[in-house]
Parts: structure tokens; sequence; C-alpha cells
């Protein structure tokens, strides 16, 4: 076998041969076969397109359907956990005030909001109502403001009017609170420039 050194001359590609003939140039009609197999590869192709079509929007709606199946059985088993201190409920409901003494009556509606406590916690319920933290727009609303006695106590939470309730990260209902503001001359938003 011979190398190739600087001095050779590099061989030129020689083109594809054409066939020879009037042909060369023209359009080729297809077969009548050929158009038959792409006929029938397009009906094939059509087909498994509409069976994938419908299963997908099958899929669909079993997929809403069992969510909604879903979302059911998990309201109905809070409701199922709930409904024991329901019942507690309404037997204090109907209890006659004039045969009952009231430490009676507060200790089982005491012991009737613990029940209930406990059947929300197992599901995620933890309460907003504390006093004290930074207001927060987004777990608080507030419904009015009050002087705070101190500059770190601005801007903070001062009364619960009406507690809030979480259900793990979702937020069912904003705390209702006063809001304290620092109105002394040494805190922000005094607005005399000392």
């Amino acid at each position: 076998m011979k190398r190739n050194t600087m001095n050779d001359k590099p061989e030129k590609p020689q083109p594809p041969e054409q066939p020879a003939g009037p042909e060369s140039g023209a359009l080729i009609e297809p077969s009548d076969e050929a158009v038959a197999r792409l006929e029938g590869e397009l009906a094939d192709m059509k087909d498994k397109y509409l069976r994938l079509a419908a299963e997908y929007d099958n899929f669909k709606k079993r997929s809403v359907r069992e969510r909604t199946e879903t979302w059911q059985r998990a309201q109905a088993d809070l409701v199922q956990r709930l409904v024991d201190a329901l019942d507690d409920l309404a037997r204090f409901a109907h209890v006659d005030p004039a045969q009952t003494d009231a430490k009676t009556i507060h200790d089982g509606v005491d012991m009737v909001e613990r029940k209930m406590w406990k059947v929300l916690e197992a599901a995620g319920v933890t309460r907003v109502d504390q006093v004290g933290v930074p207001f927060d727009p987004h777990v608080h609303e507030a419904v009015t403001t009050r002087p705070a006695d101190h500059p770190a106590k601005d801007h903070t939470v001062g009364a619960i009017l009406q507690p809030g309730y979480r259900m793990g990260d979702a937020l069912i209902r904003p705390a209702r609170v006063i809001v304290l503001q620092w109105q002394g001359g040494e805190g922000r938003g005094s607005g005399d420039g000392k």
C-alpha cells in the first residue's frame, strides 16, 4: 500500500452515476401498488391517532373522577370523626337548664371542644391565634390599631378578635386582630423627625 505524500494530488470524488435515458430529470409517478400501500399506512396512522386521542380523553375523565372520589372520601372521613362531637353538643342543647347547674354544662361544652380539636388536629388543622407576633398580612386581617407602649411592639399583634385556622400550609381563615403601632417620638411612624 502506497502512502500519500504532500506532492500527491488528491483524487477528485466522482459524481454518482446518473441513470441514462429521457426520465433522468422528470418526476416518476408511483405505481398503483405503492399508492395503495401508502394509503393503507395513512389509514393505519389515522386509526392509531384516533385510538390514542380517545384513550387520552378517557384517561382525563378517569383522573377527574378518581380525584373527586378521593376528595369525597376524605371529606366523609373527617365528617365521620366530627359527628360524635356534634352528637355530644346536641345532648347539651337539649339539657334542661333548670335541672342542670352551670358548671356541668360548662364542663360538658369544654369536653366537646377538646374532642373536636383532637379530630381537627389529627386532620392537620391548627389555630392562628398568637399575640405578640409580628403582623403578617398573609395570616392576619387587621381590624383596627391600638397604640403600643414600646417601640419593639410596633406592628405586632396586640389582641385576637377571632382566631384564624390553617390546614397544613393552606390558610382556611385569617385571624382578625388588633395591630399595635408605636406612636412615641423615637420610633418609626412618628412623623415629627425626632
